[in-house]
């Protein structure tokens, strides 16, 4: 596929039923557009299989919930619904879209409780997130944004707003050459990159931030069941940004990144060694199964 996204041959589901590709379209009066109510889920499809796709279902109908709405259709059918989306288009390894919203309606302030709730699904495909980092480790920028508190944001959802200040660092950190930002917590601890999870090595044990302020991701809960499974020691705790210096290794987790080595953060300089390579392989391994 080339071309803008909202300029390609395909199928999007769209409240309930395929459209065009170019037709499905949204009022410029839509909520979610000017008060970001609005959820999504990002999902990668291998050989067929969404890796995953119930608990990214699951969760899209918990983000909402957790801003407000109702997604209004069951995990059932929106599972339906991406098995649409992937026939349609005839794909079968592809990154997978689900996205809910407050759409137009009779509210146009900040509330807006009689305003339809839409769904979408679509789907493309889409290679390696981070290019050839896979390989060589990604470089990241350190962001000047941080993590905002859980109490001012629902931080177990994957809401669009959340990803505001996501968006401005990863601008930076492409300016300045890098492919993603690390971002602290407004504690100053270690928290995520801007659309992944992170973890490091020290000494064979590895070492990742708590997600008490941020997304524990789908990915990242999959590494740690496969590090435990590895026998190797995780720490799940709040890290200092000075301790980096220490840390031998580090990686990034998300459904788009999968498992992506770091080689470099700010002014710290990681190996892509043994352990980082071992999980994303066997990663890799485990979505195709």
């Amino acid at each position: 596929m080339s071309g803008g996204y909202d300029d390609r041959d395909g199928k999007i589901w769209m409240d309930g039923q395929l459209v065009e590709w170019r037709d499905a379209k949204v009022h410029i009066l839509t909520h979610a557009l000017h008060y970001a109510s609005s959820v999504f889920e990002g999902e990668r499809c291998y050989g067929g299989t969404i890796f995953k796709s119930r608990q990214h279902s699951e969760r899209l109908k918990k983000s909402a919930n957790l801003i407000d709405f109702e997604v209004p259709y069951s995990v059932d059918q929106i599972e339906e619904a991406k098995a649409e989306v992937l026939q349609a288009n005839g794909l079968t390894d592809a990154y997978v879209r689900a996205v809910a919203w407050r759409g137009a309606g009779p509210d146009m302030g900040v509330a807006s409780a009689r305003n339809p709730v839409r769904m979408a699904v679509a789907a493309w495909e889409w290679g390696a997130y981070y290019g050839d980092a896979k390989t060589k480790g990604a470089k990241l920028d350190l962001s000047k944004w941080k993590r905002p508190s859980p109490e001012t944001i629902p931080c177990e959802a994957k809401a669009a707003g959340l990803y505001m200040i996501c968006t401005m660092s990863k601008h930076a950190a492409e300016a300045k050459g890098c492919s993603d930002a690390m971002m602290l917590d407004y504690r100053g601890y270690v928290a995520e990159a801007t659309g992944a999870n992170i973890f490091f090595v020290k000494d064979g044990e590895v070492h990742t931030p708590l997600p008490d302020c941020f997304l524990n991701g789908i990915t990242r809960q999959t590494v740690l069941q496969m590090l435990k499974e590895k026998g190797i020691p995780v720490h799940e705790r709040h890290i200092m940004p000075e301790e980096l210096e220490g840390f031998e290794q580090c990686w990034l987790t998300g459904t788009a990144a999968e498992v992506t080595p770091v080689g470099q953060i700010g002014d710290f300089r990681f190996e892509v060694g043994a352990m980082a390579l071992d999980v994303a392989n066997s990663y890799e391994q485990l979505v195709r199964n």
